[in-house]
């Protein structure tokens, strides 16, 4: 069976989103995992589709990036796949793990993939610490501290602190900071 997975970042990506899921479908999966979430975050469905997979099957996706956040995650799932007796196919770069060929393809551009996020978030803090030098950059605003009066109120008027946090969109350990301060 051709088990497909598509994953965009935001729900702002729905194009690519659809592009995804028609491609999938053009390549005969039969059964289809989808997740609005972001790389870095847990991804619930991947671990389902993951954990769906039976030796005989192929997993599918467009691209490597809607797979893997990295070289380690790329092997860390290419490795599960292959002890459950599952193939590994990548549309967008024609690799099949079944043969050696797309093995060693498979390898080759998950380390050019993960080199090229290390450039981005390499030129990321160039360009953050360039624009902290011009005094242009100021970081993100501290949420919990724009709060303070409210925190302070509301834990005068008895509300709990773990209710605090969860009215005002802020971690119950910034709550206790601002009130011991």
């Amino acid at each position: 069976m051709l088990v497909g997975y598509a994953r965009t970042s935001t729900v702002e990506q729905a194009a690519g989103f659809e592009a995804q899921l028609r491609e999938l479908k053009a390549a005969g999966v039969g059964k289809l995992f989808k997740e609005q979430v972001s790389a870095v975050a847990h991804r619930k469905v991947l671990e389902q589709a993951l954990d769906f997979v039976r030796e005989g099957d192929v997993f599918v996706v467009t691209k490597l990036d809607r797979l893997a956040r990295s070289l380690r995650h790329l092997i860390e799932v290419a490795d599960l796949l292959k002890r459950k007796g599952v193939e590994l196919r990548i549309l967008g770069m024609g690799v099949d793990t079944a043969t050696p060929h797309g093995q060693l393809v498979l390898n080759v551009f998950g380390a050019v993939a993960q080199f090229e996020r290390e450039l981005m978030l390499e030129r990321q803090r160039e360009g953050v610490a360039k624009a902290k030098a011009a005094g242009k950059y100021k970081g993100r605003q501290p949420t919990a501290r724009a709060k303070s009066a409210d925190i302070v109120r509301m834990a005068k008027d008895g509300v709990k602190r773990p209710d605090i946090a969860k009215r005002l969109g802020v971690s119950v350990r910034s709550v206790y900071r601002i009130l011991a301060e």
